[in-house]
């Protein structure tokens, strides 16, 4: 049995994504508790939700329809793999996972709930097909997105996932098992006159809300003296731990931009009416954390190494619509580019 824990980076946004639909619509015309999660590690149904399989189409712009079919419980273990897990591991056929809590469509495509209150998503699933692979469980503990890797750190968590890119300062304290390519993209409503974003020079003069102790803050703070390098206005940045009141930003035109992980803002685009992708700047690897030189780094990178060369992995990028983000190989700790 896999057990989950509560808080989370991103609260569900059902609600909000309506209202902010209609909301961006109106302009163009005139973000510890425990629960037992079915879906991790060995559940047969991993990563489906109710409904109808088999379609992977994107939905239409507002729509909530996520994908439902099962491409993980079919998976098998790899006995050379699993003898690969320190012996504790097998022994116990659990692996600790820090991570934060999605509900509702809160951060897909990498992670939300249905409406059963399941985990799904692609990091969902794909974090499931390296617990088949590798013949263990996940339990699941939730915490916040700048709390996972000081858990890793100290010991709390045995591995730790939130769509966390490979950087330079990362790679001192922990160590990276890479599962896919992800990037810093932008989004804008339909009041932002912006049809795309290819430099920070063209954010001069914005608000651009984005989330806190990330990639994309580092970014922003790197580059702010490039707007007056070329002599405009410097961009404002607001920091938001939640998806609500960036939407709502952008409907009612206090926030200009949102920066984010190409995955999600490209799922966003798609599924919210009156948004619109606007590019990306960057592309960063992501991967599973773990303690910094553990001995868990090799074998989940061995077991999304397996996934990738028998197929398993396709279909779960499949599934989610992202094909052309993942990786050819998985890597320990590559080369960062942040």
């Amino acid at each position: 049995m896999t057990t989950v824990g509560r808080s989370g980076r991103k609260p569900a946004r059902v609600a909000a994504v309506t209202a902010v639909a209609a909301a961006l619509s109106l302009l163009a015309a005139c973000g510890s508790s425990s629960s037992t999660d079915p879906t991790a590690g060995g559940s047969a149904n991993a990563g489906a939700t109710a409904g109808t399989s088999g379609s992977t189409a994107a939905p239409s712009a507002g729509s909530t329809a996520i994908p439902t079919q099962d491409v993980v419980s079919g998976i098998q273990a790899d006995p050379k793999l699993t003898a690969e897990l320190p012996a504790s591991v097998r022994s116990s056929g659990t692996l600790i996972l820090g991570t934060t809590q999605s509900p509702g469509t809160s951060g897909l495509p990498h992670a939300g709930e249905n409406a059963a209150g399941q985990p799904i998503g692609l990091d969902v699933d794909l974090r499931n097909a390296v617990a088949k692979v590798l013949g263990v469980n996940w339990s699941v503990q939730y915490g916040t997105f700048p709390t996972v890797i000081p858990g890793v750190q100290n010991g709390k968590f045995d591995v730790g996932q939130d769509n966390f890119g490979v950087t330079k300062a990362r790679e001192q304290v922990v160590s990276f098992s890479t599962y896919l390519n992800d990037g810093q993209s932008f989004l804008g409503g339909t009041a932002t006159t912006l049809t795309s974003v290819t430099s920070l020079t063209d954010l001069c003069g914005l608000t651009v809300a984005t989330s806190p102790g990330s990639t994309f803050q580092q970014i922003l703070t790197a580059g702010a003296s490039k707007c007056a390098a070329v002599g405009k206005k410097p961009y404002q940045v607001q920091y938001f731990s939640d998806d609500g009141p960036i939407f709502l930003g952008l409907a009612n035109g206090k926030v200009d931009i949102d920066f984010g992980p190409t995955l999600s803002l490209k799922y966003d685009a798609a599924h919210i009416a009156g948004t619109k992708y606007l590019g990306q700047i960057s592309a960063t690897p992501v991967g599973f954390v773990t303690a910094k030189s553990s001995p868990l780094a090799k074998p989940l990178t061995d077991a999304v190494n397996e996934l990738i060369a028998n197929g398993d992995y396709a279909k779960i990028f499949a599934k989610w619509g992202v094909t052309g983000t993942g990786v050819s190989e998985s890597q320990v700790n590559p080369t960062p580019t942040l």
